[in-house]
């Protein structure tokens, strides 16, 4: 969501004071404590003005979807509003159609992306101690090309995961192969790692948090089964 829509959808602001102080008044402690946060949250976000924020370090946003998003968590994580955890969503990837190989579809989208996360990182600069950027999809795309010059739904995909924590500039898990003995259903990628143990290791190192049963109930979260991707 774009920073700059959050608001309370009042014609006045004596009419959004008069929101505020309704939930201010009410006796339910719950909906009380909610409403008083939601209001702050409000006005933190205000005061962090997109149209004020200049990157620094040199970096360059592009201008698309994605570029603009982490813009703006940029901007909200250096107005130390308590910021812990944040996502942007980015979608086109579904190239059914004339998906295109080094240059197309594809490889614009591929393009955006990292260009968009070299210049969040590059504008966090030091901040980037702190911080963890993980990429995902909820599904990959076929091995081979369709009828259409696309690729159709598939099975596994790849994470990326960045940030100064990170030992990175390698490929963590197993790469099960491209041969036809090694596709899932003699169509996709296999599965060799499953993301929960992924982010169960941000979650758990980084963040601090020992209570992943909660987080992925069902799952082993044994950290033994954690890629190892985070420095000690």
């Amino acid at each position: 969501p774009d920073v700059r829509q959050f608001r309370v959808f009042a014609q006045s602001p004596a009419v959004e004071g008069g929101f505020e102080a309704l939930y201010a008044q009410t006796v339910d402690e719950a909906l009380r404590g909610t409403g008083t946060e939601t209001f702050e949250a409000i006005d933190m976000l205000r005061k962090a003005d997109p149209s004020r924020f200049q990157p620094e370090h040199g970096a360059d946003y592009p201008r698309n979807r994605v570029g603009q998003a982490l813009q703006q968590i940029a901007q909200l994580h250096k107005a130390d509003i308590g910021l812990e955890v944040t996502f942007v969503d980015t979608g086109g990837w579904d190239n059914h159609v004339n998906e295109g190989g080094a240059q197309g579809q594809l490889a614009n989208l591929l393009r955006d992306l990292g260009q968009s996360l070299a210049a969040f990182a590059q504008d966090m600069g030091d901040r980037m101690d702190d911080i963890v950027v993980v990429t995902m999809s909820e599904f990959g795309r076929t091995a081979h090309e369709n009828g259409n010059r696309g690729t159709d739904h598939g099975h596994a995909n790849c994470m990326f995961v960045l940030g100064a924590a990170v030992k990175g500039g390698k490929v963590y898990g197993k790469w099960p192969g491209l041969g036809p003995e090694h596709l899932n259903e003699g169509r996709d990628l296999a599965l060799t790692s499953d993301f929960r143990s992924v982010l169960g290791e941000i979650i758990s190192r980084h963040l601090g948090s020992k209570e992943l049963n909660a987080v992925f109930p069902g799952f082993d979260n044994d950290p033994r089964k954690f890629p190892n991707l985070l420095k000690a």
